[in-house]
């Protein structure tokens, strides 16, 4: 099985080595874009392939998997059928349920380390609740790309964080 990291090209069907040569891709073979993780990981578990890249800045993105069309067309339409099974649609229920239940847990704690980083005094325990919502609600959302989304630092430090962070915008 061949695999191998490739720039885009200067044409739709040429990508560039490391080295900077331009390779001409193989007859036969298409560009499965970036997207569908089941896909592409199916794709590259089935042979030949090809990884394409763009660097923007010093930033890396993905652009695609070359690789033969007749192998990429199998495994999305073995796929579909998968994915239109009632088994595979109750998994997906399970899934959501179970990603909801841990974020509701997860935005519980932080509230409370929220809370307990304010520390005010107990005359003022309905601001301090009011200022910790306020900031609960801003960065515990999935997706957010705030500090309270890390996993690399505990909650309480995290909590510190964004409080500052919500304070200083």
């Amino acid at each position: 099985m061949s695999s191998q990291t490739y720039f885009v090209g200067p044409t739709p069907k040429t990508v560039r080595g490391a080295d900077g040569q331009v390779v001409n891709v193989p007859a036969g073979w298409e560009l499965l874009p970036p997207g569908d993780a089941a896909l592409t990981r199916r794709v590259k578990a089935a042979g030949d392939h090809w990884g394409v890249a763009e660097k923007k800045g010093r930033k890396i993105f993905s652009r695609g998997l070359w690789a033969a069309s007749a192998t990429i067309e199998r495994i999305r339409a073995d796929l579909e059928v998968e994915r239109s099974t009632e088994g595979f649609a109750k998994k997906k229920e399970a899934d959501a349920r179970r990603r909801e239940k841990a974020q509701a847990e997860y935005v519980e704690d932080f509230l409370g380390a929220v809370v307990a980083f304010l520390n005010f005094h107990d005359a003022y325990a309905d601001l301090a609740d009011r200022l910790a919502k306020a900031v609960t609600d801003h960065a515990t959302p999935v997706g957010s790309g705030t500090v309270a989304r890390t996993k690399r630092i505990p909650v309480e430090q995290r909590a510190e964080a964004a409080v500052i962070a919500w304070m200083r915008h």
